[in-house]
């Protein structure tokens, strides 16, 4: 005779309720599950926040340009743009090539040789990002009291190196990584 759960019957029967262990190994699955989705879930939404941190492809493109100096006669220079900022390229005459070593560190703001800011056996060109180290302007080429670049923003004057010799910027303009492809182009970047 087959006992119900809801009548007593003489036979001894477990009537709790305690978990089998396929029921321990089925939840543990679930949980398993629910926290693998989760983290799908979770990744699929931050994705595309962190992807949208990656520069633009147009950026990318403009990581490294190439600039053919065959057209800039000494005493002349050319600015171009690259990452967004621009970068004066200056094939200076031996006269500022000559001011620019002559000198004295301890007259400079930003102390560094000539020779550091350029590539050895091309001492005429001079490669700059075009910002002004104080608050980001761009300063105007062969102007100034040394005849380099000067910023009518706030004053800053720059030498043929361009280095900083009088003004509010604390820093010489940078020199940007570059290359000489051969003897009239270069890769800036």
């Amino acid at each position: 005779m087959a006992c119900s759960d809801s009548k007593p019957c003489g036979h001894h029967h477990d009537h709790s309720h305690a978990p089998k262990e396929s029921d321990a190994s089925r939840r543990d699955f679930l949980v398993l599950a629910a926290q693998g989705m989760a983290a799908v879930g979770a990744g699929s939404v931050v994705w595309p926040f962190i992807s949208s941190m990656n520069p633009a492809a147009d950026t990318l493109a403009l990581s490294s340009i190439e600039v053919d100096l065959a057209p800039v006669e000494p005493g002349q220079s050319l600015k171009v743009m690259w990452r967004g900022k621009p970068v004066f390229v200056r094939n200076r005459t031996a006269e500022e090539v000559e001011a620019a070593r002559k000198v004295p560190m301890n007259e400079l703001i930003d102390p560094q040789d000539d020779q550091a800011r350029i590539k050895a056996g091309k001492d005429n060109w001079l490669v700059l990002v075009g910002v002004c180290t104080h608050l980001g302007c761009v300063p105007l080429g062969q102007a100034g009291d040394y005849n380099g670049w000067f910023c009518p923003c706030h004053g800053s004057h720059y030498d043929t190196s361009g280095r900083i010799r009088k003004g509010p910027a604390p820093k010489n303009l940078l020199v940007p990584e570059y290359t000489f492809l051969n003897d009239t182009r270069i890769k800036i970047g």
